[in-house]
C-alpha cells in the first residue's frame, strides 16, 4: 500500500515538472519527459512530453515532436504530433508534417508540410524525419529536376 501511494505521487510530481533547455545549449538524441518542457536552445533528435511543450525564439529542433500541447515560436524541421492544441506564433517555422487534434495559426508564421486534422493522436513509433536515406532521395529528386531544365 505505501509503495502504491509512493508511486503515485513520484509521477505525479514528474507529470508537473518543468524543464528547460537555455540558449546556447546543444542536445544530440532523444528527450522524453513527463512534464512541461521550455526549449531556447537547440535539440537534435526526437522530443517528447506528456504535458506541453514551448519551442521559444531562439530554439531549433531537428527533430520529431510528441507531445499533448505544443506552442512554437522558434524553428522545427520534423513531424508534428499533438493530441490537444498546436499553436504556431507569429515567428514561427515549421518544416513537416502536422498531426493535431486543434491547430492555431498566428498571422506570420511559416509552414511548409502537410497537415492532418485528428482526435487520435497516438504515439506511433515516429521515425526521424531526416534520415540519410530520406536525404539521398530528396537529392535525388533535385538533381533529376535540375537535369530537366
Amino acid at each position: 500500500m505505501f509503495n502504491r501511494k509512493m508511486e503515485k505521487s513520484t509521477k505525479e510530481e514528474a507529470h508537473g515538472s518543468n524543464n528547460i533547455i537555455g540558449k546556447g545549449t546543444i542536445i544530440e538524441g532523444t528527450m522524453q519527459t513527463s512534464g512541461n518542457l521550455r526549449v531556447e536552445g537547440k535539440i537534435i533528435g526526437d522530443v517528447r512530453s506528456k504535458s506541453k511543450i514551448v519551442v521559444g525564439k531562439s530554439a531549433y529542433i531537428d527533430g520529431n515532436i510528441l507531445s499533448d500541447n505544443v506552442e512554437i515560436s522558434g524553428e522545427v524541421k520534423g513531424v508534428l504530433r499533438v493530441s490537444g492544441v498546436l499553436t504556431l506564433k507569429s515567428t514561427a517555422i515549421v518544416h513537416g508534417d502536422i498531426h493535431a487534434k486543434e491547430l492555431v495559426i498566428e498571422p506570420g508564421a511559416k509552414f511548409e508540410g502537410q497537415c492532418k486534422m485528428d482526435n487520435n493522436i497516438k504515439e506511433l513509433g515516429v521515425k526521424s524525419s531526416f534520415s540519410s536515406k530520406d536525404k539521398m532521395k530528396d537529392t535525388r529528386n533535385v538533381m533529376n529536376r535540375v537535369s530537366a531544365i
